[in-house]
């Protein structure tokens, strides 16, 4: 089971539909936030994929999806948020806590605009950075393969 991770687009969905192009093989596209209509068009081309889709700080009066969700992936609970509420520019305490609560084995997370990939006490901790406005000089999302014999999440440079 793969899936792509895709945060932070800003009204850039022509990076977007290049991130889909090159993750043809991905069972699953989650997109964390930040101008979720650069995402939705493409869930009736990709019919082929399941789509998750969160809102993030800058949705907020032109979205209607939820802030955080829980959803299982290849048997795998997965923690889904954009972060700000939760306060993730300060730390993934109260992320991690949340991820924990739920029975997540992955808690992934945006708005920073930084790519990080973290292991704690068995649960990853994945941002794939920004898609358009990185804030650490490359632009990234990430890829998260789920097989059964572990979890894999790689951060990728555009």
């Amino acid at each position: 089971m793969r899936i792509a991770v895709i945060s932070d687009s800003h009204g850039r969905g022509s990076i977007v539909d290049r991130i889909l192009r090159r993750e043809k093989e991905a069972d699953v596209i989650i997109f964390l936030g930040d101008v979720t209509s650069d995402i939705e068009d493409f869930t009736y081309e990709y019919t082929d994929k399941r789509f998750l889709i969160v809102s993030g700080n800058c949705d907020r009066f032109s979205s209607n999806y939820p802030y955080s969700i829980v959803a299982n992936i290849g048997g795998v609970n997965i923690f889904i948020t954009h972060g700000h509420t939760l306060g993730v520019k300060g730390g993934t305490g109260a992320l991690a806590a949340a991820a924990r609560q739920s029975d997540c084995r992955i808690a992934l997370y945006g708005h920073t605009h930084i790519p990080n990939i973290k292991y704690e006490d068995g649960l990853y901790i994945v941002n794939p950075g920004s898609c358009t406005r990185s804030r650490d000089g490359g632009n990234s999302y990430a890829v998260i393969d789920i097989r059964d014999n572990g979890i894999l999440p790689a951060i990728i440079r555009i």
